[in-house]
């Protein structure tokens, strides 16, 4: 199986179509009741929403996701063939188109049993997938042109060379990964006054991204909310909500971290962990989404 554990939970749809073909004199016996082995259109709707929860057993590499919805449509189409269109829902780290097929599958096939002894020349025609929303590619934000960013590490050990910065490289990899190339690195100690003049400093040459690393915690040497508080002009709590939500799901901990985020001028200021695990599990939540920002700056909506 992929690993999708990095990834965010969102509202996941699909859409899948099979087309099942048989004589006239059957479609009417399904439209009348008259099947023998029972009501074709209801079993359908049966038959999709068991193949869709049934998915993981049958698919070797199937993540075995929450399905909270399924529905089953059906549609005579040149009084010979029956349409069944079958739409899932899940609030899930994957898709669920998989799911999906197997229920549309599903359904097909159901029909195909039920009407086999007394159409022998029925067909499956198609099973495809009609559409799929939700995920990373649902939420693609537009990288805005030239845009300049700044990383600061803040750190006591790496600023004295004692220690090897791998937080801050992590968050210039993911930013890189969707597009934002060329940021300056920059390392500090736990000072306030330094944190403060190097993200001055970056705000007043016109950068849009400022990402600190590190002093978020509880030790006595973690200043950096109180250092950069006074600078945000406009907090957006949600933003580090957001990041603290999905590290709780990894670690306990999480809870801990006091980073905070907001604008100054038209720079939005980030601040996340030092530790390589926090600051990259904070780039993979708020990564491109939070970029949706520029967007509403610029009068834009949702």
């Amino acid at each position: 199986m992929i690993n999708v554990s990095h990834k965010i939970t969102t509202l996941r749809t699909a859409r899948a179509r099979a087309i099942v073909e048989m004589a006239p004199e059957t479609v009417q016996r399904i439209l009348e009741r008259e099947v023998p082995k029972g009501d074709v259109l209801e079993f359908i709707k049966a038959a999709a929403m068991v193949g869709a929860k049934k998915t993981p057993e049958l698919l070797l590499f199937c993540h075995n996701i929450p399905i909270e919805w399924v529905h089953a449509e059906t549609e005579i189409e040149d009084g010979k063939r029956i349409i069944i269109d079958v739409t899932v829902q899940s609030s899930a780290k994957t898709g669920c188109e998989m799911e999906a097929l197997t229920a549309a599958s599903a359904a097909a096939l159901t029909v195909y049993d039920m009407c086999k002894p007394i159409d022998k020349d029925m067909e499956i025609l198609s099973v495809k997938l009609l559409e799929k929303s939700g995920g990373k590619s649902q939420f693609k934000e537009k990288v805005p042109k030239d845009m300049k960013a700044g990383v600061l590490v803040i750190s006591d050990s790496v600023s004295a060379g004692k220690k090897q910065d791998t937080a801050g490289k992590n968050i210039l990899r993911k930013l890189e990964e969707v597009g934002i190339d060329g940021a300056e690195y920059k390392i500090v100690p736990d000072e306030s006054e330094d944190i403060r003049d190097a993200v001055s400093d970056w705000c007043e040459n016109g950068y849009h991204l400022v990402i600190t690393t590190g002093g978020t915690g509880l030790s006595p040497r973690d200043n950096t909310p109180e250092a950069i508080a006074p600078l945000i002009e406009k907090e957006i709590p949600g933003i580090m909500e957001a990041a603290r939500s999905y590290g709780q799901q990894k670690t306990p901990y999480s809870m801990l971290s006091r980073g905070l985020a907001g604008l100054r001028g038209r720079t939005l200021i980030l601040t996340l962990p030092g530790s390589s695990k926090g600051a990259e599990e904070s780039m993979n939540a708020l990564f491109p989404y939070v970029i949706h920002l520029y967007k509403m700056m610029g009068g834009g909506k949702h």
